[in-house]
């Protein structure tokens, strides 16, 4: 291209410009007291709000800083000028917009900032991925830097939908100790009427090479996956379950999780929170009175019995370090999970794979709650962001109009009981609903691992409820190795996929989603296991073990096995306990004790390295993280250690 096709010919308008203009009319509501005792940066402040165009006779309104991940640009009747990442972020500034006006209509002055997200779908399976945990910490930070940047906000309000954005959102806010702040979830986008959902849909190339789908086939269904233009994925993977989790923190209002995005209730959701927030302003309530230990459990607990991602077990973790509340470990999480029942049925976990605009209209996080309080699992004294406790929130609900109108549409809608998408304890019992992760140890991971009991295929686990795998293993150094093997016949039924270099030293922590997916999906996956120092996305189902550590660039044994080793799996899905061990080979049979001693005398796999492609910002941040605890703390940044370390570092090193 030339640069005269660049600079091509210009009207004369286009030389016609402005040197001076006008400015706003009217006067700024200053006072003597102001001029004498404000700091300058107040008082510009109010200059820069008349440059905007706010009226200069209603400045001295309640400040309130809207944050949002808002990604893309629209036309005002909803067209597409430039593309979003995800249908996440695409709609949350009519959010923003009906909060703002809420606020207006009060007196108030809104502002809004935004730190967009990216989509983990958009990136599995490619060097995107590399950012994405990265990002959260990241994205945590500048949204923090955004609130002290406003001095004169009273109160935040955060609106985000998916699965980094939302944890990101949530640290920041947990950070806010001292201002009220309150969480707008993002709502879903709907299933398609006739289609997959956007979860099984990432499978279409597993499948196609596996000659389970058509080139038509797959063409059609992955165009109609996601049949609104806004909302998080229709299955209660990281975005969802960290909707969930925002609510049941106290966080968000009740029944705002999980709601059809781009609707009149989706909107009413965010004006109700404008209010709420404005409510806490008066009242003298801050997210320090919120975000509590007792708060941090009631969110585990509800965690367990949606049966969410296993990302939340880094999310939450990072989310009480920022509110400075005791940090859950995995005695903490293993027990929670042993005595609270999964209670809903929907995608990716079943036994009905309901989308989760159902789980809304049956009555959501509140409807969960009833369940729990009856079991005497939740702590009903914590404060909540509609400035009442838990339990004035629950009486409100059960006998609300509102509860008793959303199951009757999901009833007459779709025809479908809210009572079996939301279950009783002894009705989930009855479908062979299990609790939700266990954490299997041995001499591949003797620091732990993480797995979604409640996500094995029943088909595959034995009567006594406990799965059992002792096969091969079939180890990779990099996803991309792997998936080829499924896709190219390389993985045989009864296989141990084992994909090392995933942790944070290697990867920032991938998700592996196109394996588990295409596991579940293809139908010989079921007979296969994975087992990864990666972690996975928040729908992903199997027999898949991550988070094993130590990673395996730390020197973790899973750095250690090798093509035709056997290892054995035992899961017991009913007492939430499991190991996983080496256990030699087809010709020298060894107990898990003589495992780990043949394990101490390898190297480690020749080819297992970092990433070739790994960033250097995700390398500072598996740094960061692993000097503050690493991934079983949340993959936090302890500024106190990092800062003790350096200051240890230096001291030996002379500098």
């Amino acid at each position: 291209m030339s640069i005269e096709s660049i600079f091509t010919p210009q009207d004369a308008a286009f030389y016609q410009v402005k040197t001076h203009a006008a400015g706003p009319q009217g006067a700024l509501p200053l006072t003597p007291k102001m001029l004498l005792e404000s700091p300058s940066g107040n008082l510009f402040g109010l200059t820069q709000n008349a440059g905007m165009g706010w009226d200069a006779n209603k400045l001295t309104g309640k400040e309130v800083l809207l944050l949002g991940t808002m990604g893309g640009i629209r036309e005002p009747d909803g067209r597409p000028v430039a593309l979003g990442y995800h249908t996440g972020h695409w709609e949350i500034g009519l959010q923003m917009a009906a909060a703002a006006r809420e606020i207006t209509g009060h007196g108030g002055i809104p502002f809004a900032a935004f730190v967009s997200d990216p989509c983990d779908g958009r990136s599995q399976g490619t060097h995107g991925m590399f950012d994405s945990l990265p990002y959260r910490n990241d994205a945590a930070i500048v949204f923090r830097r955004l609130i002290r940047s406003l001095p004169t906000r009273r109160a935040v309000i955060g609106v985000a939908t998916c699965d980094k954005g939302l944890p990101a959102t949530m640290i920041a806010l947990a950070s806010m100790h001292q201002l009220p702040t309150i969480l707008v979830p993002g709502g879903a986008t709907l299933p398609p009427t006739f289609g997959e959902d956007a979860g099984k849909i990432q499978t279409i190339g597993a499948r196609f090479a596996n000659h389970e789908l058509s080139l038509k086939e797959a063409a059609e269904l992955g165009c109609r996956a996601c049949a609104s233009p806004g909302g998080g994925c229709q299955f209660l993977g990281t975005a969802g379950t960290a909707q969930v989790v925002a609510e049941a923190l106290g966080l968000a209002l009740p029944h705002s999780a999980l709601a059809p995005s781009g609707q009149e209730v989706w909107l009413e959701i965010a004006r109700q929170s404008a209010r709420a927030v404005l409510a806490l302003d008066e009242k003298g309530i801050t997210t320090g009175d919120i975000l509590t230990d007792k708060a941090i459990e009631n969110a585990m607990v509800v965690h367990a019995a949606f049966g969410g991602s296993t990302n939340l077990l880094l999310h939450i973790p990072a989310i009480a370090h920022a509110a400075r509340c005791t940090l859950p470990d995995v005695e903490h999480w293993a027990r929670i999970n042993r005595k609270v029942p999964r209670l809903v049925s929907v995608l990716p976990n079943g036994p009905d794979y309901h989308p989760t605009v159902r789980a809304y209209l049956a009555g959501g996080v509140p409807e969960v709650m009833l369940h729990l309080r009856k079991l005497g699992l939740l702590h009903e004294d914590v404060m909540t962001v509609t400035g009442q406790t838990l339990g004035e929130n629950l009486d409100w609900w059960e006998a609300s109009e509102r509860r008793e109108k959303f199951r009757q549409c999901l009833l007459d809608q779709d025809g479908v009981d809210p009572d079996s998408v939301i279950m009783s304890p002894s009705a989930a019992k009855a479908r062979g609903m299990t609790s939700t992760i266990s954490f299997p140890t041995g001499n591949i991971a003797p620091e732990g691992s993480v797995i979604k009991a409640t996500a094995i295929d029943p088909s595959v686990v034995d009567e006594d409820g406990v799965y059992r795998h002792t096969g091969r293993a079939r180890v990779f150094v990099a996803e991309a190795q792997a998936i080829k093997a499924i896709k190219n016949g390389d993985i045989e039924q009864g296989d141990i996929m084992v994909v090392i270099g995933g942790g944070p030293s290697g990867t920032g922590m991938e998700e592996t989603y196109q394996l588990t997916s295409a596991l579940k999906h293809i139908s010989w996956g079921k007979t296969v296991s994975l087992i990864t120092d990666a972690r996975f996305s928040g729908v992903s189902t199997g027999a898949c073990l991550g988070h094993v550590a130590p990673e395996a660039l730390a020197g973790g044994p899973i750095g250690k096995l090798r093509d035709n080793d056997i290892i054995e799996i035992v899961v017991d899905r009913h007492s939430l306990s499991g190991s996983v061990n080496f256990i030699g080979s087809e010709d020298i049979p060894l107990t898990p004790e003589q495992g780990v001693e043949v394990l101490l005398e390898r190297e480690s796999h020749p080819d297992l390295h970092p990433h070739d492609y790994l960033p250097d910002d995700t390398r500072l941040w598996a740094a960061l993280q692993s000097v503050s605890g690493g991934t079983w703390k949340g993959c936090i940044y302890d500024t106190d250690k990092i800062i003790e370390v350096i200051n240890a570092g230096k001291k030996a090193l002379g500098i």
